[in-house]
């Protein structure tokens, strides 16, 4: 089955995400082209610094900012970088929530601003599965919390197990908003755990609008764990400091953009 480039770059990046490495021949059985083709389409990749060309394939590229994926996340360290604009980011997402509402938030320093903003005499359904969100929830009088409980995460304070996936999973959302570790044009969404991943995946499916809020600093990076694609959010809310590059990103796929 032959298919466009684009489809083509897209199921390259795909097999890498899952594999690291792939061959020529490979690919060339896989998506019915000539050997000819595919090294066109693995030099485009390599000259956006997303595949390392090797003799007869590629291998999946990390650029050198981000060996430091390997260094272990903490939330604690996170909520004292880039506080203003995850402030800002937060505040700007509450004022979406409306009365009645059922939203689900997910783990994160920015997140967490949110649950503070929520004005504490809303009426409004909250489904967390982090140990700081919930407390935040809890101190709000009109709150109506639900914790989707589990394993605790000491880095991420994240309540993780099968049990709250399916509790999320049979939860339908008038909002969910969802935070990132990276957003890569050609990588997608991803977060810094793999234990992040079904969780985040179940909370994005569960609702019928889909926030990501990200600060600028996420943006052209990639961490381990990739859940969702660009398109599979209806609004993205980051700050000024966006690069102007991902601002015409998001407007090609359509998606809103604020930016606070």
């Amino acid at each position: 089955m032959k298919v466009d480039k684009n489809t083509r770059i897209k199921i390259i990046v795909d097999i890498l995400r899952h594999k690291n490495a792939v061959t020529i021949k490979e690919l060339t059985k896989k998506l019915g082209v000539s050997e000819m083709t595919i090294r066109r389409d693995l030099v485009l990749l390599g000259n956006d610094n997303i595949v390392e060309l090797i003799p007869g394939g590629a291998l999946l590229k990390v650029p050198r900012d981000e060996i430091r994926n390997n260094e272990k996340y903490y939330i604690y360290n996170e909520e004292s970088r880039r506080t203003r604009e995850k402030l800002r980011i937060g505040q700007q997402a509450a004022s979406m929530v409306e009365q009645n509402d059922t939203i689900i938030l997910d783990v994160g320093s920015t997140v967490e601003h949110i649950a503070k903003f929520i004005p504490n005499d809303m009426s409004v359904t909250i489904l967390c599965y982090a140990l700081n969100i919930l407390v935040e929830v809890y101190r709000k009088r009109s709150c109506n919390p639900i914790l989707a409980g589990g394993f605790l995460h000491e880095n991420t304070l994240m309540f993780e197990s099968s049990e709250g996936i399916e509790l999320i999973r049979r939860t339908r959302a008038d909002k969910g908003f969802i935070s990132a570790a990276g957003f890569h044009e050609t990588l997608g969404v991803t977060c810094a755990n793999t234990y992040e991943v079904e969780t985040k995946r179940s909370a994005i499916r569960s609702s019928k609008t889909k926030i990501l809020t990200i600060d600028s600093t996420k943006f052209g990076k990639t961490k381990i764990g990739y859940f969702a694609d660009i398109d599979d959010f209806d609004i993205i809310i980051t700050d000024s400091d966006i690069p102007d590059e991902y601002r015409a990103v998001i407007s090609n796929h359509g998606i809103e953009l604020i930016i606070v």
